[in-house]
Parts: structure tokens; sequence; C-alpha cells
């Protein structure tokens, strides 16, 4: 009984305010304030209200969301642990294998890397004037990549 009259005052309150506004020709101003005003009053009708005044005093219903707040810890709690961890034994497992089966037993050596096996200097050849000296700066990178 009182939440729906402090409901309704607030609603009133509302309106009054909202008609001040549209008198200083504030009108989207005064139109929002009204259907802010009107929401108090819909939910008295409705019966939220009510409904949430029986909850908020029922130690049933106080006991039933600690319950839920309990219920969420423990699910929060699990994911941390299992976030920390790594997960569970099975997926640690086939990340091992997947980090074991990353490269190929049959790659040619550049694929392994450079730490692989040392790479051979090619010996210094004189540089070639014209056209070909292009193709010998070329060929010298590609060299000392191992391609």
């Amino acid at each position: 009984m009182i939440a729906e009259t402090v409901c309704s005052a607030v609603s009133a309150a509302g309106l009054g305010i909202a008609v001040v506004t549209a008198y200083r020709k504030r009108f989207l101003a005064a139109a929002r304030i009204a259907a802010y005003s009107l929401v108090p009053v819909g939910l008295v009708m409705t019966g939220v209200v009510g409904w949430a005044a029986d909850t908020t005093f029922s130690p049933t219903a106080w006991a039933g969301f600690a319950l839920l707040g309990g219920a969420w810890l423990l699910f929060a709690t699990t994911r941390a642990v299992e976030r920390r961890s790594g997960g569970t034994r099975k997926e640690r497992k086939a990340a091992k294998a997947a980090q074991r089966e990353a490269v190929a037993p049959a790659a040619s050596a550049p694929s392994l890397g450079e730490g692989a096996r040392p790479a051979a200097r090619p010996a210094t050849t004189p540089r070639a004037t014209g056209a070909s000296d292009d193709f010998s700066d070329i060929e010298a990178i590609l060299k000392k990549h191992g391609i």
C-alpha cells in the first residue's frame, strides 16, 4: 500500500515538472520527463510493485537470492581456477601434442630456421658490369638467405 502511494506521488511530481518545462517552451524535454514520470504508475498498475514489495520482505526470497549468489560464486571460482591452471589434462595433453607436430619431420633445412644448420657463405665473386650487375646483387641476396 505504501509502495503504491509513493509511486503515485513520484508520478504526480514528475508530471508537474513536465508541465512547468512545457510552459518554458522546452517541449521535447517536457515529453521525456512526462514519459519517465508515467513509468511508476504503470508499474503499480501491472502489479510489479506489489510483487517487488512482497519479495523484498520475504525471508524465503532472500534465501533464494543467497543461493543464486553462492552458485554464481562457485561458477566464477571454477572458471578462474581453470584459466589459471591452463585447462583440463586432456586440453594440456592436446596442446603439447600439437606443439610437437608443429614442425614437419621431413621439412627442408631452411624451413626449420637458421639454428638448424649453419649456412655456408658463398665465395665472393667479382662484380660484373652492365645488366648482369643487377642480377648478381639479387643472386647474392638469395644465396645469403639459402634460396
